[in-house]
């Protein structure tokens, strides 16, 4: 790591080390449920569909990491003194082009560019040796 990282560092649980695992390799990934299909985005042991709530039975897929920006909002204030040197920074939820959704910063471009359906990619932020953070830059091409 070039800097070191001053904010909170997710603690991965039983359910989601396979996740932060994929995340450290620099890869995406979404549970997908084995009885109906569903795929989801954030760990869980039960199927996020409404018509099947299936418990421990899901794989976990790769996803492409690219979506486009399906909402967003650009912070000018810092939550605490570890933000302050970020400002302004953009939080947005992404739509992955799989279907699901992820919150996450949006990235390498001025604040100002950010659009509703901007083609983006994921990039990741080693951390610690544990944890790489899954971030959103705009699409190269």
């Amino acid at each position: 790591m070039a800097t070191e990282y001053r904010r909170e560092i997710p603690i991965p649980s039983p359910v989601s080390q396979p996740y932060w695992d994929a995340c450290k390799r620099h890869e995406l990934r979404a549970q997908r449920c084995r009885t109906c299909n569903w795929l989801w985005m954030y760990p869980s042991r039960m199927c996020h569909s409404p018509d099947c709530n299936t418990l421990d039975d899901y794989d976990w897929e790769l996803l492409a990491g690219t979506g486009t920006v399906w909402t967003f909002t650009v912070n000018h204030r810092a939550p605490n003194a570890e933000w302050e040197g970020d400002l302004p920074y953009v939080f947005g939820v992404i739509e992955l082009d799989e279907g699901v959704m992820i919150t996450s910063n949006v990235i390498g471009c001025d604040p100002g560019e950010v659009h509703i359906g901007m083609p983006v990619e994921v990039v990741f932020e080693d951390v610690s040796d544990e944890i790489a953070l899954p971030k959103f830059r705009p699409r190269s091409s």
